[in-house]
């Protein structure tokens, strides 16, 4: 844990391609032995930090649905939305995703996962038959990472239980029945 937090902060303030496995054993106040003893690159140390960033995105994306037979989104509470607090447990993580080129893939890798995990997980999940169940995970996901990269990139600004009451009344809208106003100054 030490070494992965270690290889964290530094991708703070480095390029990953900068930073030795020394910087990492250092800022852990570890030797290199230690190091090796797991890892035989820092880019498996890396790999592993993904790794558990998706693992716990899943988790935390399944939370609503873990322990319940049926899933209704219409008697779902904010309270079990638990994917903006993952994002909140890994915020230095996701900014470093948005803010840098160091994990090009694992943004990919995240959509990826949110657009599976309903296709995987939920059985009738089309409430239209004439829906395409890979576009409408598809259109899920990409909506839900909207909002993550939103979050991420206003600093924060709003907590991670605002976040999941927002998604919760995004999800219970029904633009189908919206009416807007034209506005004609553009």
């Amino acid at each position: 844990m030490a070494l992965k937090e270690s290889l964290i902060s530094l991708m703070q303030n480095k390029d990953f391609r900068e930073i030795s496995i020394t910087d990492i054993v250092e800022l852990a106040d570890l030797n290199r032995g230690t190091f090796y003893k797991h890892y035989q690159y820092k880019e498996e140390l890396l790999e592993e930090v993904m790794e558990d960033v998706i693992a716990d995105l899943i988790l935390s994306y399944r939370e609503p649905y873990k322990n319940v037979e049926t899933f209704t989104i219409n008697e779902l509470t904010a309270s079990v939305i638990k994917i903006f607090e993952h994002v909140a447990n890994y915020a230095n993580i996701y900014t470093l995703i948005l803010k840098s080129n160091a994990w090009p893939t694992l943004l990919e890798r995240i959509c990826n996962e949110l657009k599976k995990l309903p296709l995987e997980d939920l059985e009738d999940y089309r409430p239209n038959p004439k829906i395409n169940m890979e576009l409408a995970s598809s259109y899920q996901a990409y909506a839900i990472l909207g909002m993550i990269i939103e979050w991420v990139n206003t600093g924060f600004k709003y907590s991670a239980d605002y976040m999941a009451e927002q998604l919760l009344e995004i999800l219970n809208n029904k633009s189908v029945n919206a009416v807007f106003k034209i506005n004609h100054t553009f």
